[in-house]
């Protein structure tokens, strides 16, 4: 059904958000400069100011034409399947070209290779046993051979990740930024098919064009919190399959989605929140069905990685003492608890927030897409409340930012192709006129 025509608000809501941020912007550079409590800088986002162009460029303008052009007419002719694959691949294309933009080696290989970073740590890793039993020990400054930022930020599934593809020779930056982008990439379709699910075929081929073309790309290529998004993400979707019993076997749709959700839990420990998205799928599909089998797929999860010595409350605890014994404990709580929602303007784009606004203003009688766009929302704000993610969060927040994108759905149709036009401006305009972090 069409969305009830009011595009005044839609701008409104547009035109608020570019207000939030400009005004993150003009404070963060004020107080980044008489104080530098922020450590940033370029805030709200954790880049700096470099304009460039990249053997990406052209790439990135093509997709970004095809899309806008195509994506609405070939999304409304496609079927199920064929939706989710070619989101995905028209996904895959968007990252890649937005990550070579950068040039190959520091937009994709050379990302996860820095002193931060996971791969910094993975040769180190001779017993996996051992690693295990440590790790915890290794997460606070003063302990002996403390993990590098990333490693000590993350549950240890991050790490073995890595170390997975290191041992069947998928070794160093550029397979390690691969797997990510086609990881990330793989969100999209994953998105597709649990809107479809949830909200029915022509829902997901409005939402499609906005998935692809989302502005977030920007930082999916290379992170590893792109992967982390495309884990989570089709935890959600196996999800919605077993909850409306669109799947010959619902339970088996459960038992996967139980097993990458706790998979998700030693990825990251703010994948936690992703709860919160898993209920509101089971509220729009009106079904506690599958609750027992995703319990089911991820306890092994847990009693795996508590048996082999590492026990995942007492990794957060320790992290928690770490993050504000560094940047954390001086960054200032009131500029980021606005600010980090700021730094989501250029993550969800302009669309992501007039479809936002959309959801807020069904609440009364709301769909299922609704349901599922503002149970993202309430994830972000208890993840924002929490101070536990002071700055970054256009990187962090990525799989809670996938799940604002389908809003873009609840905007009318004939005007989709601007609102696609926009949302490649901000990914195209951050790419170029800034060099992102991580």
């Amino acid at each position: 059904m069409e969305p009830s025509p009011s595009p005044r608000k839609d701008l409104y809501a547009a035109g608020a958000a570019v207000l939030l941020f400009a005004v993150a912007a003009l404070v963060g550079h004020h107080v980044q400069d008489r104080t530098e409590t922020l450590r940033l800088r370029w805030p709200p986002l954790y880049a700096y100011a470099e304009p460039h162009v990249g053997p990406g460029t052209p790439a990135a303008l093509a997709v970004a034409v095809l899309v806008i052009a195509y994506g609405p007419r070939t999304a409304a002719r496609l079927g199920g399947p064929a939706l989710a694959w070619a989101a995905f691949a028209g996904s895959l294309a968007w990252i890649w070209s937005l990550a070579l933009v950068d040039g190959r080696e520091r937009g994709i290989a050379g990302r996860l290779t820095t002193k931060y970073e996971y791969l910094q740590s993975v040769d180190g890793v001779e017993d996996v046993g051992a690693m295990l039993r440590g790790f915890t020990g290794r997460i606070l400054y003063e302990s002996p051979d403390n993990w590098p930022a990333h490693v000590a930020g993350h549950p240890p599934g991050a790490l073995l990740t890595f170390v997975g593809l290191d041992r069947i020779g998928l070794s160093g930056g550029g397979w390690a930024g691969a797997f990510c982008i086609v990881a990330a990439a793989s969100a999209a379709a994953a998105a597709v098919v649990a809107v479809r699910a949830l909200a029915g075929l022509e829902t997901a081929r409005r939402a499609a064009p906005f998935l692809v073309l989302a502005p977030a790309a920007v930082w999916m290529g290379t992170s590893a919190d792109g992967y982390f998004t495309g884990v989570s993400a089709w935890a959600v979707a196996l999800l919605a399959l077993a909850a409306t019993g669109d799947v010959r076997r619902p339970w088996l749709a459960g038992l996967g989605s139980g097993v990458l959700f706790g998979w998700t839990l030693y990825l990251s420990y703010g994948l936690t929140l992703m709860a919160v998205i898993g209920l509101a799928v089971l509220l729009a599909a009106r079904s506690v069905r599958p609750l027992p089998w995703v319990l089911l797929g991820a306890a092994p999860w847990v009693g795996v990685f508590t048996l082999a010595g590492f026990w995942w409350l007492e990794g957060y605890l320790t992290l928690r003492v770490r993050y504000y014994a560094g940047a954390a404990g001086i960054r200032p709580y009131w500029y980021y608890v606005w600010g980090n929602l700021a730094a989501q303007v250029v993550s969800v784009g302009l669309a992501g927030a007039a479809g936002l606004r959309r959801a807020v203003s069904r609440l009364r009688a709301p769909s299922p897409l609704v349901v599922l766009v503002l149970g993202a929302a309430l994830a972000m704000l208890i993840a924002d409340l929490s101070g536990m993610s002071k700055a970054e969060t256009e990187r962090i927040w990525l799989p809670f930012a996938l799940w604002l994108l389908p809003g873009a759905a609840l905007l009318p149709g004939r005007h989709h192709r601007w609102w696609l036009a926009a949302q490649a401006a901000v990914a195209l305009s951050v790419n170029h006129l800034l060099l992102t972090g991580w």
